[in-house]
């Protein structure tokens, strides 16, 4: 009974703290998060060119390995997840695109997946400024599909995210530990 009254009083002492330091009449700069954010485009050097402009942006978390096995464990296998941390991972196209298929309008989604051993679903869904997976709701999926899970040539840190050029647009990579999987997205 004593564990349990403690626990309940830190309880409530270390909300009590969280909620004082969140003031919104206050200035409050926030520690640095452990899964950073980050984003990437497409083409990768939109950045850097003063010509080219962007088709794909993702803006995602990026957590770490941390000596953890990931997929299976850490991202259990058969579970939606949100591809990366913190909030719904999210694919902007600034044009119409056409994915496995299915025609995609441009604009903003969050990008999930369904990782298992051999293969995973992708799945694009309308529903963005989200907070990880607890509010997915599948009926706003925009397109679901299956790739095959593939071996990275080295364990991936961070989990990262990248594209390839292809002759009709660009290849997603999405990898980290010792997994990564792939999917193209064509430009109209």
């Amino acid at each position: 009974m004593k564990n349990l009254i403690l626990a309940a009083s830190l309880l409530i002492g270390v909300s009590a703290y969280s909620q004082a330091k969140l003031d919104a009449t206050k200035l409050n700069y926030l520690p640095a998060d452990a899964s950073p954010m980050d984003a990437t485009y497409y083409p990768l050097q939109v950045l850097s060119s003063k010509s080219e402009t962007p088709k794909v942006k993702v803006v995602y978390s990026r957590p770490q390995k941390k000596n953890r096995v990931v997929f299976g464990n850490l991202v259990k296998y058969g579970e939606i997840w949100r591809m990366g941390a913190n909030e719904n991972t999210e694919i902007k196209f600034y044009t119409p695109v056409k994915i496995n298929g299915k025609d995609i309008p441009a604009g903003t989604y969050s990008l999930f997946a369904v990782p298992n051993e051999k293969e995973w679903t992708i799945v694009l869904n309308s529903d963005v400024d989200r907070w990880g997976a607890y509010a997915y709701d599948k009926s706003k999926d925009v397109v679901r599909f299956n790739v095959p899970a593939e071996k990275t040539t080295a364990p991936v840190e961070f989990f990262s995210i990248t594209f390839v050029q292809t002759k009709t647009g660009a290849d997603l990579y999405a990898g980290w530990d010792n997994t990564q999987v792939k999917f193209p997205i064509e430009f109209k």
